[in-house]
């Protein structure tokens, strides 16, 4: 038998498995800078302008979610048409009637666009507020007062086509 020359062919040498590991974490770093400077640019980071005095009120905000439990009044908004509508009862399921109510509409995701809203006694209980917000999602903040002290706040998501 005959020794038979090696075939030249390919072989992996130590300057391919360096360019291999250099394009591997080359690609993991630009994904991750591009997914970073979207994460930048899309959110502010701030979700609210006083956070040490929101945590300070803390415990005033507990205390008035106590009493407006205890107030029993339940509230249903909806989108109706060109504005809001807000149904207001008490415990037994009666209507309230002569609330003040006010409202703002903002965006969920931004607070651009915040609408300012003020509610007429439609009927009974029913309270209305004409606006044209923009389509799609809003979320609804209002307060209703009545003749005392009390006080009810609610939050609703809103939906327009």
């Amino acid at each position: 038998m005959t020794p038979t020359p090696e075939q030249p062919g390919f072989r992996i040498e130590g300057r391919h498995v360096l360019f291999t590991v250099i394009a591997f974490f080359g690609v993991i770093i630009a994904v991750n800078g591009y997914f970073l400077t979207a994460a930048y640019r899309s959110f502010p980071g701030q979700v609210s302008e006083t956070p040490y005095e929101d945590g300070v009120g803390f415990n005033r905000t507990v205390a008035q979610r106590r009493a407006q439990a205890e107030l029993g009044w339940r509230a249903s908004a909806a989108a109706a048409g060109p504005g809001v509508e807000i149904d207001m009862r008490d415990r037994a399921y009666q209507p309230l009637r002569g609330l003040r109510i006010e409202g703002v509409l903002r965006r969920p995701a931004t607070q651009a666009g915040q609408i300012s809203l003020k509610f007429t006694e439609a009927s009974p209980g029913r309270y209305l507020a004409k606006v044209g917000p923009g389509s799609g999602a809003w979320d609804l903040h209002f307060a209703a007062a009545g003749s005392g002290a009390e006080v009810f706040e609610g939050e609703r998501r809103l939906i327009w086509p």
